[in-house]
């Protein structure tokens, strides 16, 4: 088959540049590079359709075809949609109805035929590929990732306030263009049950997708790449990363305590990944304080500790806080942050820290499904996550667990699950060892793509077997892009308020 993976958000280059560096390049890109290439492994042709990006301060992503080493069935096309220099995904909308999706139908007509079917990626990808179906009839899946409702519920939104939220982040239309994608595609394609049955079943897409309606989802979690994170695996970097954390640590742990076990996070710097619950956690257990330091992986910033953010929503809501946390209870000398180049990088630091008997933690107050929790299990450490969201699916086989599940909300719960395991030599190993083994067993990326082609395949045969037959009229808007056609306040606040 031939397939085409729309995804405009973000980008991809062979480096996997500033991947982790900003809110656009998170963990949807992972997971589309990697079903790309493990599709094209099984022999399929896959292009990876993106925005062209033309900036002096983005120089990775301006030639219109791109690849990937030792992957001839894989193409990166880059298509333009608006101005050249980047623009935040918030922005994308006017431009990929008046450019990109034309631009692509485009390409294609003049390149020899259009993909058998596609796989579109978060909000946008997904109206694109409604879209595209409603023009040339090329079927498509929706794989939402996140969406747009959850986050207005974490965000506390009110009436009063949704003026000012959808200002910035443009609700409205993303709100409708996922309740157009999740109609309009032939199946969505979740990662857990909790998403299915949870997010898609928010209020504010009543009426575009029945949740109980077995054949309109289909349940595919994605995958860990062993060649990357798993215990045996080494990156061409591997000795630089192993001294890059050795320089770190000596910067900003007490010269008696840099052979201590670590307690671990990498995550981006946002509110939502809850890192001050873990400062607030690790500085009101004596015991954890006296076992282990805390080290925080993250992107951009190579001491973010002490270096300013370049935002203000980043600096005011996350760094301030934990710096304060830091000083009042005296853990300069046991905590450090810095960056990591790459996803390579990031495994051998993993594999660093788990010869230390080191445990990996992400106390997010929510995680649709948690992939990087998997990938520290890969690569040896054992884990200590937050109980909301899928990683209690992803981490859990009847009644056995995988990693430590902790209330994200309580600092003196989350303390509770790390003390079970720093320290405790039997219980390291148990966990180590069973979680490695379970998620080498049951989350692969080649597994991950047979499941998808297995959909496709279905679909190509047989487009509109699986779909509504009340079809969601396209917005306006999505015709024709003006401030008299755009999604009003009103219309979201009747979505997500209720009318």
């Amino acid at each position: 088959m031939h397939i085409g993976f729309l995804n405009p958000q973000g980008n991809f280059d062979p480096a996997d540049s500033h991947w982790t560096e900003h809110p656009d390049f998170g963990g949807q890109l992972v997971y589309v590079k990697q079903v790309a290439l493990a599709m094209a492994e099984l022999g399929h042709k896959v292009d990876i359709l993106t925005r062209q990006i033309v900036d002096p301060e983005w120089p990775e992503f301006s030639e219109q075809f791109d690849a990937y080493p030792n992957a001839p069935n894989v193409r990166i096309i880059r298509l333009p949609a608006g101005p050249k220099e980047f623009l935040r995904k918030e922005l994308f909308w006017s431009h990929l109805v008046e450019d990109w999706v034309p631009n692509i139908l485009k390409f294609y007509q003049e390149s020899g035929g259009l993909p058998d079917a596609m796989t579109s990626h978060y909000a946008d990808g997904g109206l694109c590929g409604a879209l595209i179906e409603d023009a040339v009839g090329v079927p498509f899946t929706f794989t939402g990732h996140s969406l747009g409702a959850q986050k207005l519920d974490k965000l506390h939104v009110t009436p009063e306030t949704l003026q000012e939220k959808n200002d910035y982040f443009n609700f409205a239309q993303r709100i409708v263009a996922e309740r157009l994608s999740m109609n309009r595609s032939a199946i969505n394609i979740t990662s857990t049950k909790q998403e299915r049955f949870e997010q898609y079943a928010h209020h504010a897409y009543h009426g575009a997708v029945d949740v109980n309606n077995d054949d309109r989802f289909a349940l595919i979690p994605p995958g860990v790449d062993p060649s990357i994170f798993g215990v045996e695996a080494r990156s061409k970097n591997e000795d630089a990363t192993y001294q890059l954390i050795q320089d770190r640590l000596a910067r900003d742990i007490a010269e008696e305590r840099r052979d201590l076990p670590v307690i671990v996070a990498a995550s981006r710097l946002a509110p939502k990944k809850n890192l001050l619950g873990l400062v607030r956690a690790f500085a009101q257990s004596q015991t954890l304080q006296e076992r282990a330091n805390l080290v925080f992986f993250t992107s951009g910033l190579d001491n973010p500790l002490q270096e300013e953010a370049s935002d203000e929503a980043t600096e005011q809501e996350v760094l301030t806080p934990i710096r304060e946390v830091v000083q009042e209870n005296g853990l300069k000398g046991k905590i450090s942050a810095f960056a990591l180049p790459n996803q390579a990088a990031l495994a051998a630091a993993y594999r660093f820290l788990a010869k230390r008997r080191s445990v990996f933690s992400l106390t997010s107050h929510h995680e649709p499904f948690g992939l990087a929790p998997l990938e520290a299990v890969v690569a040896g450490l054992p884990v200590v996550v937050t109980q909301n969201g899928g990683l209690n699916e992803s981490l859990r086989k009847d009644d056995k667990e995988y990693g430590i599940f902790v209330e994200p909300s309580d600092p003196s719960d989350i303390a509770r699950g790390l003390e079970k395991i720093v320290g405790n030599t039997q219980v390291w190993e148990d966990f180590s060892q069973c979680g490695r083994n379970y998620v080498l067993k049951h989350y692969t990326w080649e597994r991950t793509a047979k499941d998808y082609l297995k959909q496709l395949e279905q679909i190509v045969a047989s487009p509109d077997a699986r779909r509504p037959d009340d079809l969601l009229p396209i917005h306006p808007y999505f015709r024709n892009p003006s401030p008299e056609t755009d999604v009003s306040l009103k219309e979201l606040s009747d979505l997500y308020f209720g009318s």
